[in-house]
């Protein structure tokens, strides 16, 4: 699936309450920008038995106290299968998510600061991290151009 097929997919699969749809079509463009950035259409996640992603929580030698939340998404099935987590735990398992559909949900998830995708089979350090908050920056930018672009000049006699 390309990026414009999984932006469709996504607007589709939308709750139909009024807004969500039109929230999401409004934002694609970004979530598209960020996801063409990105080295593959889909990645692996490692996933729990009830769909939940697993999280893993990163702490800094220099700042004991200061931590984040992680998700790693994975460039193929193996690499994911890999993972410390997946290779001992039958309760894990890593299925392909669209990387548009990944993007979006980050959205929603308070609790995750980034999500970290590894590019090159085999390869831990060729990563590109995607800030939740970066993300929603960018996303608050975008919309503020399209609102500022529709409003007339407040000059306009």
């Amino acid at each position: 699936m390309d990026l414009d097929q999984q932006i469709q997919a996504l607007i589709d699969s939308a709750p139909e309450d009024g807004v969500t749809p039109a929230m999401m079509a409004t934002i694609a463009p970004v979530i598209k920008t960020v996801a063409a950035q990105l080295g593959h259409p889909q990645y692996y996640l490692l996933q729990t038995l009830d769909d939940g992603w697993l999280m893993t929580t990163l702490n800094y030698r220099a700042q004991p106290d200061a931590e984040k939340n992680v998700i790693y998404a994975y460039p193929t099935l193996e690499d994911a299968q890999m993972g410390s987590q997946a290779a001992r735990n039958p309760q894990i398992t890593a299925l392909p998510v669209p990387v548009t559909h990944i993007l979006f949900q980050m959205l929603a998830m308070k609790v995750i600061h980034s999500i970290i995708f590894f590019q090159t089979s085999n390869n831990l350090q060729d990563a590109i991290e995607v800030p939740r908050e970066r993300l929603q920056q960018l996303i608050k930018q975008y919309v503020q151009n399209i609102r500022s672009q529709s409003q007339p000049p407040s000059d306009l006699a």
